[in-house]
This record gives structure tokens, C-alpha cells and sequence, in this order.
């Protein structure tokens, strides 16, 4: 019997957050468009394709706090990230 993988639910957001690259810098504005507890969709005022792999998100602008997430998937201004 083949097991299916069910994705956490989602919650529609539409709220303000800003990603930091490893190293706390450069703070850049995004938009949480939805959420689950594994993990968001984000929109990002430029090209997601630049996004590194690993990227710290944060509903604040300080960049100490927020939760470390790996970018999964990236089309056009939009990237899906996986909390770490």
C-alpha cells in the first residue's frame, strides 16, 4: 500500500515580514501570503531566483529573532520556504 504525504494546513496570511541572509544582514521586506506550522509562501519585491538556500524569516525587522527556513521551491517573486 502506497503512503501519500499529506501537507500541513495552510492559512491564508497576507502579512509583513522580512528575510535575512545567513549572517543577520541586509534585511529585505516580503510578504507572507500563506502559513502552516512545516512552513510559508512568500512574495519578495525582486526576483526570488537570487534567494539563497537557507534564509533566517522574521515578523520583525530584527534580524536575531525570526525562524531559520530552507527556500524549496522558487517562480518569479514568489518562493516557498520549509522551517528549520
Amino acid at each position: 500500500m502506497a503512503l501519500t504525504k499529506k501537507r500541513d494546513a495552510r492559512k491564508l496570511l497576507s502579512q509583513h515580514a522580512w528575510i535575512t541572509l545567513e549572517g543577520g544582514f541586509a534585511a529585505r521586506h516580503c510578504l507572507v501570503q500563506d502559513i502552516s506550522k512545516s512552513g510559508a509562501r512568500i512574495t519578495l519585491d525582486e526576483d526570488a531566483s537570487q534567494l539563497p538556500g537557507v534564509i533566517r524569516m522574521a515578523f520583525s525587522r530584527d534580524a536575531r529573532t525570526g525562524q531559520r527556513c530552507q527556500v524549496v521551491w522558487r517562480r518569479g517573486k514568489s518562493a516557498g520556504i520549509k522551517f528549520i
